[in-house]
């Protein structure tokens, strides 16, 4: 069920939910190929590729400075390679960024993953005041954003981006498909 949010903002793109929004609005963004040079979520899908040819599971993150759009930090799945459970591609990028600026917070940079966050890595967006997360393909299985915990839905949830899902997502959930597929 979708019913209108009159205070939703209108930005040239379409219509987008303001953080303190209580329903969920799915909308899809502009296609970047269309803009100049390959868009953030082509550079996160890349991320997503690396990973997968190192056996990881394909999802690539990328935090980028929300102001300029420069690429402060680029990574992909390393639980395997590194034997660390929480080495997700968001929690990669959330503290290379944070060891770069020196400061556990990130306000003002945009997150862009190819998967759903699930609900670890929703809370630590969440703790680094990321400004907007981006992501591919929904997660209803393992997702802490759309679906499942839904972090920054919570009381207990401090900070809550703007959040817009559905970005690549053919591209994202086929690359997960095809990785899954062949390790059967």
């Amino acid at each position: 069920m979708i019913s209108f949010n009159p205070d939703a903002l209108y930005d040239g793109r379409g219509w987008r939910a303001t953080a303190g929004d209580a329903l969920t609005i799915r909308w899809r963004r502009p296609n970047h190929a269309a803009m100049n040079g390959p868009s953030h979520m082509h550079r996160a899908l890349e991320e997503a590729e690396k990973a997968a040819e190192r056996d990881e599971v394909p999802v690539g993150a990328v935090l980028v400075d929300g102001t300029t759009g420069k690429v402060i930090a680029a990574a992909g799945n390393r639980t395997e390679n590194d034997n660390d459970p929480t080495a997700h591609a968001e929690m990669l990028v959330i503290r290379a960024a944070a060891e770069r600026r020196r400061s556990p917070r990130l306000d003002g940079c945009d997150l862009y993953v190819t998967l759903e966050p699930c609900p670890m890595c929703a809370s630590a967006i969440s703790l680094a005041r990321v400004r907007r997360l981006y992501f591919g393909a929904y997660d209803p299985k393992g997702g802490g954003v759309e679906h499942g915990a839904r972090v920054f839905e919570q009381a207990s949830c401090h900070h809550r981006p703007e959040v817009y899902g559905g970005i690549d997502e053919t591209q994202s959930a086929e690359l997960l498909k095809r990785f899954f597929r062949e390790r059967r």
